[in-house]
Parts: C-alpha cells; structure tokens; sequence
C-alpha cells in the first residue's frame, strides 16, 4: 500500500470515523479505567525504522505486564523487524494485510476482532499522524487508549478518542518519545498531558544483533556470488533509496555514484555494494553500472531482512538517506553515516558512537513533522543538496580510517 492509498484513506475515511466515533464517545460511552493494566497493545503501523527506536518501550511494558502480555499491530511487510527484536512473543504480533486499499481494511477488520477477544485494556498509539490509528485504539475495547491528541491545532485533527492525551513534543528524540508513552499508562489521565518523570531516567539501550555462524555464512555467500570474487577487504553499503512517504529526503542518485567511484579509487581494497528492497533491485544495478568498477555490486532485493541486518555485521560502513536502513543498522556494530535534510536528526537520528550524521542546517529544515502530517510544501530539497560529495566522502574516509585503526591490535 503506497503513501497516497494511505493519506487517501486516512482522509476520507479516517476524518468522519473518528468524528462519528468522537460523537458516540460523548453521548453513550462512559467507561472509566478501573484496576491494573493486565493486557498492552502498541498500534504501529508502517515504518520500521521507527519501530527499532521502540524496543526500550517494549522491553518496560513486557517488565511491567509480563511478556506474554504485550502485542504490537503493524501492516504485514514491516514485521520483520518485531521478528528480529525477540521481545514479544510472534503469536502476540497482530499482522493486517496488504496488496491494496480492500484488502488492508478488510485485514484490519479481522485484526480488531482478535483484540478485542484478547483483552486488551490499554493501546499505546504510536502513529504520529495517522488517524485510522486512533480508530483502532478505540474499536479495540480497551478502556486506557494513550495517543496524540490535538489541542490546538498541533497535529493532525483525530477526534477525542484517547483517555491518556499527549501532546507530541518536537524537541524530544522519538526513542524517549515511545518510552514517556508507556510511563504514561500508569498515570492519572486528568494530569495529561503534563508528565513529570525524568527523561534521564529512561532505558534507552538498544538491542545487539548478533548473527549465527550459519547465517553469517550464508550471507557472505550471497555477497561472493554479487561480486564474482571470493572475500575481500573492508565492505561499504550504499543505500541510495528512501520511503515514498518523504521522497523528498534522498540525496541524488549520482552523487552516490561518484561518492562509489572516489572511494574506490582511494581504497583499492574496498568493495561497495548498493542496497535495498526487491522493488529497488533495478534502479540499484543501474547505479553499479554507472559507477562501472568490478570492486562494486549490488545487492538490492537478494537478502531478506534478516539477511540485510546480518550483512550489516559483516560490513564496516553504511551511506544513507534518512530511512529504515540507518535504525536497522544501529542494531549492530557497522558505523553509519546517514544524510539528513527534511526532517531533524534531534528527533530521528541514530544515537551512539558508530552514528556519523550530516545535516545542513538550512533555515528551512527541518519542514516535515507531526503537527504538519510530515506534509512539506518544498518542491527542490536543497537541504540534501546541501550535504556536498567531498563532505560525505570525507566522512566516510575518515570512519574507514577510525575503523581499521580499531580492528588493528598492537604487537
């Protein structure tokens, strides 16, 4: 399902649901939260990079209702990374199906009717701007519903469905973000959306991927049979593609072409591949062609992803835009150099040491956000364009450099 079926959907569907479900609140439903929360459904929908940035949430709602407790919703092509995470149990994840807009409402649906006959009481709502989201927190039958809510006008208009009403702070990275939202169910919801808990205090520890030696092998023969050579030097991904839902943060193809072609001319042991999604496998082999070096190959579609996150570990760099593959990365020990331009790095970059990110700053950046429906106006992304070759190359040779120096013991 592409970014306008679901803008599509979640405007002319979405807008009079969560009116007539607003409405139907006031006149008819006066359930209060009583009790201990038992049961924690988490409502995310679409992007997995974001859902990498929850595992910490995760992790606290298993410690404060028991694993088997937790469940998560999400659309059936971003589960693999719930898969990967291990902190729920598989039977617990919800899966709404796509292939197009009667399908996916159809599957969710059938995804209500198994939350309701599960019991859950409390829906963390983790869509920033969706409204079907908040939709399915209310249809779930769970009396605690925390979300965004809309209070004068900072977001997206979804209703009055949530008993726990936030307001989405910009300034907050989206990893403590997700976690405030667990500390909120415990709260009284008439003190919302004011919280007074120490952000400092907060887990923030992401989970370390560590392959088997099967699969780290069946990956490097998947990357001996791309390249046509047996193992070699150090391994560079480029992951030159973004979400259609912000197309507006890729940094130009080309200039991931000459950004392959000078590192290869400066590292003669290093090989390149570009990577990304089956649907990307041929723009991906269009670049290898430009760059015309046998040390680059593509690797586009020919992973799973559990594949991909397993060749980060058997990688030393990856170059990216702003998307997914930056957050599954930061789940290993590959160093990361990630473009950011429409939305801020404050909110949504990786954190940690083996994080390298480049930012412009332009006074019109970042233009994408919660309050705005990650809807931006800019036509000409001069803040990616901003983010020059001889910078990211630079940045990329001098990680290379940290990074042998660190796999080089003394004597």
């Amino acid at each position: 399902m592409n970014a306008n079926s679901i803008r599509f959907a979640d405007r002319w569907l979405g807008l009079p649901a969560c009116a007539a479900l607003t409405l139907f609140r006031k006149l008819f439903d006066w359930r209060k939260p009583t009790g201990p929360v038992k049961r924690i459904l988490f409502l995310k929908l679409v992007e997995q990079g974001a859902t990498v940035l929850a595992y910490p949430a995760l992790r606290a709602a298993v410690e404060k209702v028991g694993r088997e407790n937790v469940f998560f919703m999400v659309l059936a092509e971003n589960r693999p990374i719930l898969d990967l995470l291990d902190v729920i149990p598989p039977e617990n994840v919800v899966v709404v199906p796509t292939g197009g807009l009667v399908p996916t409402l159809r599957g969710m649906l059938g995804a209500i009717g198994r939350i309701r006959a599960a019991g859950i009481d409390a829906v963390i709502d983790y869509e920033l701007f969706s409204r079907a989201s908040a939709v399915l927190a209310y249809v779930s039958g769970a009396a605690r519903r925390i979300g965004y809510h809309s209070y004068h006008g900072d977001g997206p208009w979804r209703g009055d469905l949530m008993t726990h009403r936030l307001v989405c702070n910009p300034h907050l990275h989206m990893q403590t973000v997700m976690s405030l939202m667990v500390e909120a169910v415990g709260q009284d919801p008439h003190d919302l959306p004011a919280l007074d808990i120490d952000v400092r205090t907060l887990d923030a520890d992401l989970k370390r991927f560590q392959p088997t030696s099967i699969e780290a092998d069946e990956v490097r023969g998947i990357i001996m049979k791309a390249s046509g050579a047996s193992e070699g030097g150090p391994l560079a991904l480029l992951n030159a593609n973004a979400s259609d839902l912000l197309p507006l943060r890729k940094w130009d193809s080309n200039r991931y072409v000459d950004l392959a072609r000078r590192l290869l001319a400066s590292h003669p042991d290093l090989r390149i591949a570009f990577t990304g999604a089956p649907s990307e496998a041929a723009a991906a082999k269009a670049l290898v062609r430009k760059v015309g070096d046998p040390r680059c190959f593509s690797l586009a579609g020919q992973t799973t992803m559990r594949q991909l996150i397993v060749l980060y570990t058997l990688s030393d760099l990856l170059v990216t835009n702003d998307s997914g593959p930056a957050h599954f990365a930061s789940l290993t020990g590959i160093d990361v150099i990630t473009l950011f331009g429409p939305e801020t790095p404050a909110v949504f970059g990786v954190r940690g040491p083996l994080s390298h990110i480049l930012h412009a700053g332009l006074p019109c950046s970042p233009c994408v956000n919660a309050a705005n429906n990650r809807l931006s106006a800019c036509r000409n992304n001069l803040c990616m364009q901003a983010i020059t070759v001889d910078l990211v190359e630079a940045t990329a040779r001098r990680v290379l450099a940290e990074r042998r120096d660190r796999l080089i013991k003394p004597v």
